[in-house]
């Protein structure tokens, strides 16, 4: 049966972003901001506590230093770079949830951190061996596409385990990737939503935005939860996983 993962710990200071609180009970999994692109030490303290309420699989939401953009541009960055600013994330919200008596589980890439290191290797490997030089085991969670055999493979040659994740509602690309959220129809609606996430549960698979039918193994879904309809999404598409 697939997980639920929702993205959460995203407010910062007096700016609220999401309803964490209503989200948290339905999920499987809260991705936590470290941040970078949102987040900040309170919120953080607070998100795992309700995590920890709840029995929700925590992992880091690491990202691209950017609270300006909110994680969502893309930065050069060196290899190096990158490896020290996902280990400072990583570190910052193991150790919290460390004093919680919380154990972090895996890592989720935020925003363009994410999209990079999905197009690029030159993002990809670094991260993962960011992860792989953590100081016990974590898992990398990554978007499920058509090149998961080879994701499998470069993690498995770095002694880390992946989670693949599909999204409720994105709308995919014909390689497989999500359509960019500057063209149209990138945002599904809810109808199309639940749709996809009825074919994903029972075929495995996704339609892309041509009409493509593309095969997806994934592990969770992508679930979000920023409003009274992204929440009562987020209790039937549990309803249509359970089925």
């Amino acid at each position: 049966m697939l997980l639920l993962n929702c993205d959460l710990g995203e407010s910062y200071g007096s700016w609220k972003m999401g309803r964490d609180e209503d989200v948290m009970p339905h999920i499987d999994q809260a991705n936590i901001a470290c941040g970078f692109h949102g987040g900040d030490p309170l919120v953080m303290q607070q998100t795992l506590a309700m995590a920890k309420k709840h029995k929700v699989m925590v992992g880091a939401h690491p990202a691209y230093p950017d609270l300006v953009g909110f994680g969502r541009r893309p930065m050069h960055c060196s290899a190096d770079e990158i490896i020290a600013l996902v280990n400072y994330q990583v570190a910052a919200i193991d150790g919290m949830a460390k004093n919680q008596g919380v154990e972090l589980a895996y890592v989720k890439p935020h925003g363009a951190l994410y999209n990079d290191m999905m197009a690029k290797s030159s993002v990809r490997e670094p991260i993962m061996q960011a992860i792989a030089g953590h100081h016990r085991p974590i898992r990398l969670m990554l978007l499920a596409t058509p090149e998961a055999d080879r994701h499998r493979e470069e993690a498995n040659s770095l002694g880390i385990e992946l989670w693949f994740e599909a999204f409720a509602d994105r709308c995919y690309d014909d390689d497989g990737k999500l359509l960019a959220r500057s063209k149209p129809g990138a945002v599904h609606t809810r109808e199309k939503m639940l749709q996809q996430v009825e074919q994903i549960c029972r075929e495995g698979t996704v339609t892309s935005v041509s009409g493509h039918t593309l095969e997806l193994a994934a592990d969770t879904l992508c679930v979000h939860g920023d409003n009274e309809e992204g929440i009562a999404a987020i209790i039937e598409i549990r309803e249509i996983i359970r089925r």
